[in-house]
């Protein structure tokens, strides 16, 4: 006969249970110093057959003032269908509950907590009075995340922990259930933008329902890195730290200004987009058509050049070059700084107006056909004495004309130094 794993976990858990610790508010193990307070927001991935879907995002804000922890999340769905919010009050330092307030689109929660839990339940269209007996010493379900970031981690650490939770469906003798730390063990994390991290996986079992939670620790800063948990349907539910606090670039993107620049002016760029090639010598290629313009309709851009851009460009430079982690992606403000034109004719012209002092960024790309002749080896002519000696060689070298499709990726920064200037600009692509 065979028996499930959860079975055997069932089994064992009352023994398990004497042999570990039991973690409650005030528990020396709890020390709050080494919590990271601030925002933090959390990428939600369901996760089916290696299969990963976008469900949505939420934010911590953790903040500590006085004698109290302040805890606050903010869930929203990816398209913006629903929203839920908890906010958990805390003492700084047992982490005994104070209060718990939830808000959702079928309604809220209030509790506080003391020798009983009070409040009320306005959720499914109706208020509910609450008072409810919670014997022993417990934590908010809300905070014990974080919670678990307090404590000595280290490998085979263990620990009992109960936590309470209301919800709607929820009776008085439900309200309290037993999460095991059951595993602790050093894990390396992998972030695309700050590379390698070593910290702790922990796995905490529900021992009401067997399932198992793992969360990955930093050991340095205490920080939640990722968070799995079972949803049901062979589905588990991932969440990802986005990790706010990532700022590479110490210079601000000022979209007003640059904006500003673009259209508050006097000044003009007229100019001319082209591909030349180079002439070569010898048997190199030799460029038929050396003048390449830019089609009727090419789009032309142009951005105010600033220490951010400046700034963005040397960093994934240098992230390049390390090839460890991704490169920083741009502020999403820029994009709407461009300014466009076309260009106007068969001869690669473009303009543009309403420019203000400073330096620019020139940008375009097209394609055009490549043209060439060129020489090859065909072979050798000899002298041949009537003895059948070669008496001299002399090679033969032929001509032939070709073509290839090729892309012109041009940009170049130009500066207008007072208001009214008109300048010509040459963007051209040399091979």
């Amino acid at each position: 006969m065979q028996i499930s794993l959860k079975a055997i976990l069932l089994l064992i858990l009352p023994l398990a249970s004497f042999a570990q610790k039991t973690v409650v508010p005030g528990h020396p193990d709890i020390n709050t110093s080494r919590l990271k307070t601030g925002k933090s927001m959390y990428r939600i991935y369901y996760v089916k057959n290696q299969q990963w879907e976008k469900k949505g995002t939420f934010v911590n804000d953790l903040t500590i003032s006085g004698n109290e922890i302040k805890f606050a999340t903010d869930y929203t769905d990816e398209k913006d269908k629903w929203f839920k919010s908890r906010v958990s009050v805390a003492d700084a330092k047992t982490f005994s509950p104070v209060s718990y307030k939830y808000k959702g689109l079928k309604g809220s929660i209030d509790l506080t907590f003391g020798s009983q839990v009070t409040g009320q339940d306005l959720t499914g269209g109706k208020t509910h009075a609450l008072k409810i007996k919670a014997p022993g010493k417990y934590f908010d379900f809300n905070v014990s995340e974080i919670l678990f970031t307090t404590l000595p981690l280290e490998a085979g650490y263990k620990a009992m922990i109960q936590e309470f939770y209301y919800g709607t469906s929820a009776s008085p003798d439900s309200v309290v259930s037993n999460y095991i730390i059951k595993d602790v063990k050093s894990y390396i994390f992998y972030s695309n933008k700050t590379g390698k991290h070593e910290s702790w996986l922990v796995n905490v079992l529900e021992e009401s329902t067997g399932a198992v939670y793992a969360y990955i620790i930093d050991k340095k800063d205490r920080r939640i890195w990722q968070r799995e948990m079972p949803v049901g349907g062979g589905t588990v539910e991932i969440c990802v730290d986005e990790e706010l606090d990532y700022q590479p670039i110490a210079s601000k993107f000022d979209k007003a200004e640059n904006l500003r620049k673009t259209e508050n002016g006097n000044s003009v760029i007229m100019g001319v987009a082209f591909a030349r090639d180079h002439a070569g010598t010898g048997r190199q290629l030799v460029n038929i058509n050396r003048a390449q313009f830019a089609p009727k309709g090419t789009v032309v851009s142009i951005i105010p050049n600033s220490a951010y851009l400046e700034e963005w460009k040397e960093v994934n430079r240098k992230i390049r070059k390390r090839k460890k982690v991704s490169e920083v992606p741009i502020d999403p403000n820029v994009a709407d700084c461009i300014k466009r034109t076309t260009v106007y004719d068969d001869k690669g012209h473009f303009e543009f107006t309403n420019l203000m002092p400073g330096e620019y960024i020139l940008f375009t790309s097209f394609g055009y056909t490549h043209r060439y002749s060129y020489s090859y080896y065909a072979g050798t002519s000899n002298l041949v004495h009537p003895s059948g000696a070669v008496l001299s060689s002399t090679p033969i070298y032929n001509s032939a004309n070709g073509s290839s499709g090729a892309t012109a990726e041009i940009e170049t920064t130009v500066t207008i130094r007072k208001d009214g200037d008109k300048l010509d600009v040459k963007l051209k692509d040399v091979r």
